[in-house]
Order: structure tokens, then sequence, then C-alpha cells
């Protein structure tokens, strides 16, 4: 991004979110990019992100966007979803009778940290995902029960990238995740689990689920920087949306011609607005 940064007449810099010799109020702008290690850390990180001046995307966008029940608000104003149930820390929680296999995440999540999938026919699946449920309850986080949309095996996840232009959020690119949940949580080494990414062509179904995912997020989008809808096709083959992140996504600029650039060109739209 440094060099059509510069193009346009903007110096940029890399700085970590809690690195208290910062001084945020000296920046003309701060995009939020990777802070993937706010996970345990979220009350902290959502504080510093509200004294920050000139944050995008904005701090109360952060505090909604980084827990995931956030998806039982889109699915309520009708966005289709994978449908969830949450379990509260301290509730007791029992597998759903028969078959199937489900994913469990906590709600407040990031780089597929801390999540599993379970096959409920095999009785030490069941076993472990009511351990996982626990171990996530006794922490204090709240536990999020999907089930597992098997399509991703085949047709993968798609990533819809939209960054910010004159009037508002545009769509931009869109790649293909493949499948990375193999079974019960394991745990990661690192911040975040590895991706096999590849460019991908939006159809129209994905694009128009994605335009209505947009339409209701709260406080509209012409404020925001970027968006990232992520799709993958429910048991009927429509899209049904897995996450929304607006708050620390990868935009896989490398995966497609001219996204730098436009991902450039939405910063200094954004810097336009402040002057």
């Amino acid at each position: 991004m440094l060099a059509p940064l510069f193009a346009r007449g903007v110096t940029a810099e890399t700085v970590v979110w809690d690195d208290p010799a910062v001084d945020w109020s000296r920046y003309d702008l701060v995009v939020l990019r990777s802070p993937w290690d706010y996970a345990l850390r979220r009350d902290e990180f959502v504080a510093w992100a509200r004294t920050v001046p000139a944050l995008v995307n904005p701090a109360d966008v952060v505090a909604w966007n980084t827990d995931k029940r956030y998806l039982a608000e889109l699915s309520a104003a009708g966005v289709p979803t994978v449908p969830t149930a949450w379990v509260e820390p301290g509730d007791d929680w029992t597998p759903p009778a028969g078959t199937g296999e489900y994913v469990i995440k906590p709600a407040v999540s990031a780089g597929s940290q801390d999540t599993g999938r379970y096959d409920l026919a095999d009785p030490e699946h069941r076993e472990l995902a009511v351990a996982h449920v626990r171990r996530l309850s006794a922490a204090g986080r709240v536990t999020m029960v999907q089930p597992y949309l098997s399509a991703v095996d085949t047709a993968g996840e798609t990533a819809l990238l939209f960054l910010a232009g004159p009037d508002g959020l545009a769509f931009s690119h869109a790649i293909r995740k493949g499948p990375m949940l193999t079974g019960p949580d394991r745990g990661v080494a690192e911040l975040y689990r590895e991706e096999r990414i590849d460019a991908r062509t939006a159809s129209p179904e994905q694009l128009d689920t994605a335009e209505k995912t947009l339409a209701v997020v709260p406080g509209g989008t012409d404020r925001l920087l970027y968006a990232r809808v992520d799709l993958i096709p429910g048991p009927d083959g429509a899209p049904v949306l897995v996450e929304l992140e607006l708050t620390e996504p990868s935009l896989f600029v490398g995966h497609a011609d001219g996204a730098p650039d436009r991902l450039a060109a939405a910063i200094a739209t954004h810097l336009a607005r402040r002057s």
C-alpha cells in the first residue's frame, strides 16, 4: 500500500495499537488493518478505539462488529445468515440430538482461533464439543454453535470486498477461501489459521446478498473505509452470511488487479473528507 499512497502524496506509517508511545492525535487518519490480538482483550481494544480521533472504521463500528452477536441483529433484519445458537457463560449446553457437523467458536474471536468442527455422529466429538463450550464458558466467553455448511468443502467461502469511493462503499473484488476447519479445536500456534486464497468472480446472487447485508449496518456505510462480506452457499445453494468484517479484515488486495490503488484512493477519499 505504501507506493500507491505515496503516489497520492500520502505518507503512511505502520504502528501497533497498544503501543503507549504512539501519539494518535498526530495522524490525519488511522486505518485499522490487522490487530488480530484483540480478541482476548476486547474491552481494552474498544476503549482504545474510542480515544483515536480519526479512526476508520469508526470506534462505534469497532464496538458493534467485534462481537459476533451482531449476526443476530442482521438475521432479524432479514439478512440470510448461518443459524446460530448462543451460549452465555454459565449456561448448560447439550449437543443437538441426532447427527450432523457443527462449528463451535467464541463470539469474540479472530483468525479462527478457539474454533472447532465436530461430527456429532462420533461420540468422542460430542464429548469434545461439550468440553469446548465449557472451556469458553469458564473463561467468561459467549459461545456460538452453528451447523457446518458442507458446501465450503467444495465451493469454498467467498469474501466480497467493498472500498470507499466518492459515493460511498463500492464493490472492489472477491476471493475464494478454501476450507480450514478439519476437526475439533486443537489450538493455533500463530495469530490465525493459514488460508488458501484464490481470486474469484462474484455472482449476481452473492453481490445481492452482500448489498442487502451492508444496507442494514447500523449508522450506514457512508463513513466506512472498507467492508468484507463472507458468504457460503447454504443447503439450498443460496449464499448465506458467515461474517461481516468491518474491523480487522484481510482485504486481499494482492489478489485483484488494481485493488491496492483502489484502497489507496479510498484512504485519500477519507483524508479529503477530514481536510
